[in-house]
């Protein structure tokens, strides 16, 4: 069931760090809402999508008379947009900020009306924490940083900031208050871009299967760019708590996944055109779909009286010309002053263009201040000062600069009308200025006839872009560029104005298909289709929140999966009479991390302990070779060992080893040695642990995403060579083993058992603890024991893994402390019964 809990979420990190205002006024009361304590129902036939974003779809306007706000719809919006791709049955509720501070007297009322005539639920920030939050943290860290700016500019204000970053943790904190005020069971929420991407943990937190997909519509950078980000794993944590997570393009989804390896050590999987991160049990999908346009909203416009007029206008003051057109924010990353150059450029080296190309280049006001935008901005008018001066002429300017607000519907009627556009961006996330090119020129019948082309006649457009934009990719027929090289962009324009008229008419209509098809009505149900199924399993498994502050992540397990209660099993160890228990060794009985490799003296005083007594019979089972093992444990006369995950079995300490028989003898090792040398000689930090009967190449001191590449490459490489040999080639964490067939922890466990049964002594208490993957096999034997024909009466079983994490197991132990003072008590069982 949903938590109706509004508790606050102070602890979750230090207090400092959630010092910000408490939430304003809560929602009004809506039907089906989480906050309703009367019992009232909503449709439960209808589905409902939580969309949220920094801002609300929606323009606001004061009464300047009466003081009355005012609001209405912005048809421009993605968000907005996006619901026509979403079911019919589908109720849309939308939670962001407003665009104006609105005064605390008005908030409820303002609310009560945004809900009711507009189903959007507004957070209301201070405005000195939403600066903060946004023209703080959003814009001077996150945004140039994922367009690759590195925060290296002192002067500029650039360096961290613990305050901006407290800012943007509270807004997220505010912003999932709304959210749990207004979610219902079943809900989806769908949460968009980098300005909320600590969200999903507050929501995780407060509601573990909440049904939870993100979208990011910037650039993700590489590994080596992002990690220089002070809470880079706060914010990786964060994103985890998703089911499903989208980017545009592929290169972003691929440095996210870089930095999920490096930093958290998380591998992914592609299963059936399917990209997955197991995460605590849970599989966080990734999604890779770029965003498209509103076709319907596009060809509305143009159908406007406005449009043809404009249209008409433009057609008229450039007639003779040809018109290459430019659509960009004023930002540095937009690539304008290199664009200009480029046509300066263009005029030096085709002097039969000058005179005859204009570039009319909108620019849209910068969304961020700051002395960068300044610069850009004085680069970009001096260099088309120059340009004009240099190769204008009486009523020829080859510069147009437009950097006043432009309507939407002039706006395309330039796209209509243009036979060029170019996009030359240094860094961008998706950018649909080209997609919108290609929509206005394929044009509507109206338009075409105002503007004087002939029904049926064919539509043409070429486009330049740089390929450090998200749609780049999918526009096969554009001309990629370098935006950097202005000699490779001039010849690119050259190219796109000289192609003949039949080339571009195809180029055109590839594009047209594409950008038609793949419109934002597609992404948006593409999307909603994949978080359903990201989101089907949510109820099959078992929830366990763990963590504090931004660290908190949900752990899914098996239902029947549980902690083992030391009551239970000190009871039934007390009770039985002929007790099989198998332990692992590192990382079960011993720290994973810990320097020092010996078992400590309460470890061996615990197991002397339990094989004295005449009831047990204990085993190691590791994957250590014998030597090691035979002299940490030489203390324990009676105790068991398995060595080299059971190739070599002792049953006591002066009984001698047993060797598995395997078929064959060793020769594939002078095979397999001289491959893992040629990966260990081109990767920095590996080597090779050779034991008795298996090597071992060990990658986990290598550079991460090198050494996981690497350890594909040699698994391939070693299955390759040693396909006709009595050997299995394994991949484990940091590691690709070769070892023998028919070796496992497993088969130890089975021997051992089936050497009680036959001896007349079958066990009535069998217990297996283990920490890694090899161990799983130890756990699958024991439990396939119980159903073994020769026992009279099925024994107690308890298969456990150390660690809350998927397993075979039924139970689990937090860590290897657990482990040692559950043997320490059933050491002390044991000692009183003897003294008895």
């Amino acid at each position: 069931m949903v938590s109706k809990s509004s508790t606050s979420l102070l602890n979750f990190a230090t207090e400092d760090l959630f010092d910000f205002p408490t939430t304003p006024r809560s929602l009004p009361r809506f039907p089906g809402f989480l906050s309703d304590a009367d019992g009232d129902e909503r449709d439960v036939s209808r589905e409902r999508m939580i969309i949220v974003a920094n801002m609300l779809p929606l323009h606001a306007h004061k009464e300047t008379k009466t003081g009355e706000w005012s609001f209405t719809k912005d048809e421009d919006s993605l968000l907005l947009q996006m619901k026509d791709g979403l079911s019919s049955e589908t109720d849309v509720i939308y939670v962001g900020s407003l665009p104006v501070d609105i005064d605390a007297s008005d908030q409820e009322e303002v609310a009560q009306k945004l809900l009711d005539d507009f189903s959007c639920v507004p957070t209301f920030l201070p405005p000195d924490l939403y600066k903060k939050f946004y023209h703080g943290f959003c814009k001077q860290q996150l945004w140039p940083l994922f367009h690759y700016m590195l925060p290296i500019c002192v002067n500029h204000g650039d360096r961290f900031e613990r305050s901006l970053w407290q800012a943007y943790v509270s807004v997220s904190k505010i912003f999932a208050d709304k959210v749990m005020e207004v979610i219902t069971e079943g809900d989806c929420v769908w949460i968009h871009d980098y300005h909320l991407m600590v969200l999903p943990t507050f929501l995780r937190k407060r509601f573990n299967r909440i049904k939870l997909g993100f979208f990011l519509h910037s650039p993700f950078p590489s590994s080596e760019i992002y990690r220089t980000l002070p809470v880079r794993e706060e914010i990786l944590k964060a994103l985890l708590n998703c089911d499903l997570i989208g980017f545009h393009t592929f290169d972003y989804a691929r440095h996210f996944l870089s930095c999920c390896s490096r930093m958290l050590g998380l591998d992914y999987e592609c299963k059936r055109g399917y990209i997955g991160l197991e995460y605590c049990g849970r599989t966080v999908n990734i999604k890779i779909l770029p965003v498209g346009v509103h076709i319907g909203r596009l060809e509305s416009m143009l159908n406007l009286p406005s449009t043809f007029d404009i249209a008409k206008k433009i057609k008229e003051q450039f007639k003779g010309k040809i018109l290459v057109l430019g659509v960009d924010d004023m930002d540095i990353f937009k690539g304008i002053s290199l664009k200009l150059l480029a046509v300066e450029q263009l005029f030096q080296t085709f002097p039969k263009v000058q005179g005859k190309l204009v570039l009319v280049q909108i620019v849209n006001p910068a969304r961020s201040a700051g002395k960068d935008v300044q610069e850009a901005k004085r680069e970009t008018y001096l260099t088309a000062k120059r340009i004009n001066e240099v190769y204008g002429s009486i009523g020829y300017q080859p510069v147009i600069l437009i950097d006043q607000p432009v309507p939407l519907y002039e706006k395309i009627a330039y796209y209509a009308v243009a036979d060029c556009c170019i996009v030359n961006a240094v860094r961008d996330g998706m950018n649909l200025v080209p997609y919108n090119y290609i929509v206005c020129r394929q044009g509507t019948p109206a338009l075409n006839e105002t503007t004087g082309i002939s029904v049926g006649s064919t539509r043409a457009s070429m486009l330049v872009v740089s390929e450090f934009i998200g749609c780049s990719p999918s526009l096969s027929g554009a001309i990629r560029v370098n935006p950097w090289n202005v000699d490779d962009v001039a010849e690119a324009i050259h190219s796109a104005i000289s192609i003949p008229d039949a080339e571009k008419q195809l180029r055109h209509e590839k594009h047209y298909k594409y950008v038609s098809s793949h419109d934002v009505s597609y992404w948006a149900r593409s999307f909603v289709q994949d978080l359903r199924k990201a989101c089907k399993d949510h109820y099959n498994n078992r929830c366990w929140g763990m963590g504090m502050g931004l660290g908190f992540k949900v752990i899914s397990l098996s239902p029947n999966f549980r902690k083992l209660s030391v009551n239970y099993i000190d009871s039934c160890y007390g009770r039985c009479s002929r007790r099989a228990i198998f332990l692992d060794y590192d990382g079960t009985i011993i720290s994973q991390p810990s320097i020092v490799k010996s078992p400590s003296p309460e470890v061996i005083s615990s197991l002397s302990s339990l094989c004295r007594d005449p009831r047990n019979t204990v085993f190691i089972v590791s994957g250590r070779g014998r030597d090691s093992l035979n002299e940490w444990f030489s203390p324990c006369e009676m105790l068991g060992l398995a060595a080299e995950h059971g190739y070599f079995v002792r049953w006591t300490k002066n009984s001698d080893w047993e060797t598995t028989p395997v078929l064959g003898d060793f020769d594939w090792k002078r095979v397999a040695e001289p491959v893992m040398k040629l990966y260990t000689e081109t990767t920095d930090g590996s080597y090779i642990e050779t034991k008795e009967s298996a090597l071992v190449w060990h990658h986990e001191d290598a550079d991460s995403d090198f050494g996981s590449s690497q350890a594909k490459e040699l698994l391939d490489h070693l299955e390759s060579v040693l396909a006709n040999e009595p050997v299995v080639v394994k991949r484990g964490q940091y590691i690709v083993e070769v070892k023998p067939q028919g070796i496992s922890k497993g088969l130890v466990a089975e021997k051992v058992l089936s050497t009680m049964v036959s001896t007349g002594k079958p066990p009535d208490f069998v217990m297996c603890i283990g920490d890694d993957r090899s161990d799983e096999d130890m756990f699958e034997s024991i439990l396939s024991f119980v159903s073994s024909p020769s026992l009279s009466a099925p024994p107690e079983i308890f298969a456990c893994t150390v660690g809350r994490k998927p397993s075979k197991a039924k139970y689990y132990l937090d860590d290897t402390v657990d482990v040692v003072n559950l043997l320490k008590g059933f050491a002390s069982i044991s000692d009183s019964r003897t003294k008895a």
